[in-house]
């Protein structure tokens, strides 16, 4: 095994960097794109290559040539520079004085995307795919029709992936954003290339312990919160007195008969069909949980559905529709990683553990226990488990609303880490860096790198989450 050292020495060496001005989606100014050759197996420097894809967004003044700061996406399977527009303006106060470099994770976006011909695997309406629905024969006809080595599309490499384009832009030092899956990249990178780093943000924790697929109780512990807060707002209360008994009875009465809909597609206007069985009901509303907007709406929701009334949950459906495919997920790589670095160490009381809740019971479980049987093996080594040791200065994130990665995964890297300070936002979701306050103390905590008088009482300040009432968006 190489060094990180000798790592990096190898693929700077070996790389083609090639970058130039240019404009994207969603933003008017010009910005940096480039592409970075390097092995698809590291261990074969001189073998088959791969060109990886980034956008660098130029901070608005460089004067101070400030240490930049790389996004890690999440997912896995999301393309980071497919989030540039969003992040021009998320990230505003960062982007201040700091560049923003953005790489297409391999196997995502322009980054030697691991592709097949069947549609399930694709980025889709959610009409047609909302829950992983797989058929075997899909999975099948769509592992052949890679071309690539799926054993290197792992985390590891990725890493060594982010460090090389580092080191091609001529960086000794970069600070590093991880969100959701990308906090456990980050983490990873500070195992492999500390060196590299001068300071991490982890905003809502995935680490190595997690499994991707167990987000049943998560997911009902935030659905409680969502009971809960319904029922301490007046007016929420008020109108939806028996909220959880409206979710049930949809519940049982899709797992009977799922509804089928005739409604107008929402971008072509024709009729669609549309079938709601409980999977989608219950998927959709667990998607709908990563966010307060999404979260404001599901009481109405659910006691609209538990009237007969399907409209007001096409509309999310609809909404959620609109917004891809931008940030979506790349299903392949998605399964790749999932399928090798999660699924084998869960073990069957651990699935029959996290299916105990009145929520979303096992459906989180259905697509990787039916592909990742059937998926192309990798296997990590068993250090790739272990925990990060680590005096990087690190802040911590955590909304306490998250359904997938909730403040105990904060919590335990915090307590393996030496230089770090953990962070709840009571009353934020997942992604604590959507918020004016929370990316302002990014900012101000890779300017400073001073976590313990890094100012927080924004995040406390924060009202808590409030409820649509009727149809007419009253609260």
């Amino acid at each position: 095994m190489m060094t990180s050292a000798e790592q990096t020495s190898s693929i700077s060496s070996q790389s083609n960097l090639s970058i130039e001005n240019c404009h994207v989606d969603g933003i008017k100014e010009q910005i940096k794109c480039g592409t970075l050759t390097v092995p698809e197996n590291y261990q074969l420097p001189a073998g088959q290559q791969i060109d990886l894809h980034f956008t660098v967004l130029p901070a608005i003044d460089n004067s101070n040539n400030k240490i930049p700061l790389m996004f890690l996406a999440g997912g896995p399977g999301q393309a980071a520079t497919e989030l540039a527009a969003m992040l021009r303006n998320r990230f505003y106060e960062v982007r201040k004085t700091h560049d923003i470099i953005l790489v297409d994770q391999r196997g995502t976006g322009q980054s030697s995307q691991l592709k097949c011909d069947d549609e399930a695997f694709t980025a889709q309406s959610v009409y047609e795919s909302l829950t992983f629905d797989f058929e075997v024969s899909e999975v099948q006809d769509c592992i052949a029709d890679f071309t690539q080595d799926l054993s290197q599309y792992n985390s590891e490499n990725a890493i060594r992936d982010f460090d090389a384009v580092r080191g091609a832009l001529g960086h000794d030092k970069i600070n590093v954003y991880g969100g959701s899956y990308g906090t456990r990249a980050a983490l990873i990178y500070m195992r492999m290339f500390p060196e590299s780093l001068n300071s991490v943000v982890l905003d809502s924790v995935a680490p190595l312990d997690m499994r991707i697929g167990l987000f049943g109780q998560s997911g009902a512990r935030s659905y409680e919160l969502l009971l809960n807060n319904c029922q301490a707002e007046e007016s929420c209360q008020k109108a939806f007195p028996n909220l959880d008994q409206d979710y049930q009875k949809v519940f049982a009465e899709l797992v009977a008969k799922p509804v089928e809909l005739s409604i107008p597609h929402p971008r072509l206007g024709t009729a669609t069909k549309l079938i709601i069985d409980a999977d989608k009901f219950v998927s959709t509303i667990q998607q709908q949980l990563y966010s307060l907007t999404g979260r404001s709406m599901m009481p109405l929701v659910i006691n609209q559905a538990a009237q007969g009334n399907f409209m007001p949950f096409v509309g999310v459906l609809a909404q959620a529709d609109e917004k891809q495919p931008r940030g979506s997920v790349y299903t392949n790589l998605l399964m790749n990683i999932a399928c090798n670095e999660d699924f084998p160490l869960i073990a069957e009381q651990d699935w029959q553990a996290d299916a105990s809740n009145q929520f979303a019971r096992n459906i989180s479980h259905r697509g990787v226990r039916l592909v990742c049987p059937l998926w192309p093996k990798y296997r990590p080594e068993a250090s790739f488990y272990e925990p990060v040791n680590s005096d990087i200065p690190t802040l911590i994130l955590s909304g306490n609303l998250d359904p997938v990665t909730p403040p105990e995964n904060g919590e335990r890297a915090d307590q393996m880490l030496a230089n770090s300070r953990h962070i709840v936002a009571e009353h934020l979701s997942h992604i604590v860096a959507v918020n004016d306050c929370g990316v302002g103390l990014v900012a101000k905590f890779i300017d400073e790198l001073d976590l313990e008088g890094l100012d927080a009482s924004c995040l406390a300040e924060l009202p808590a989450e409030t409820f649509m009432t009727s149809l007419n968006g009253n609260t």
